[in-house]
């Protein structure tokens, strides 16, 4: 069985704020969702609050163009990294992993 892939793109994300938003839309977080690292660790690893079927699949988030928030708000990235490897340590069902590279249309204009 494959897992459930979920995508948080963060392109224009420059704050924590907008972090949070991302990941309440990306993963359907409910409305109490606190928007702060320890709701967002504790979401991550609940799998009640998990997106339908992630917890029989499996739930793989991947970031997408997360380098510009990086470099923004490096100690917030940080902290990020930090709350998204403790929830995989807690929840064995979840992998966060990095995408490297721009967006989905990069190699488009290729020569095939």
């Amino acid at each position: 069985m494959t897992e459930l892939v979920v995508t948080l793109d963060l392109d224009g994300v420059t704050d924590k704020a907008g972090l949070m938003d991302r990941c309440a839309r990306a993963l359907q977080l409910p409305d109490w969702f606190g928007r702060n690292w320890d709701a967002l660790a504790d979401s991550l690893s609940d799998h009640d609050v998990w997106p339908e079927d992630a917890v029989e699949k499996g739930l793989l988030i991947v970031v997408r163009n997360w380098q510009p928030y990086a470099k923004a708000r490096p100690q917030e990235w940080e902290t990020a990294q930090e709350v998204f490897a403790q929830a995989a340590d807690v929840a064995s069902a979840l992998t966060v992993a990095l995408a490297l590279g721009g967006s989905s249309e990069e190699g488009s204009d290729q020569p095939g």
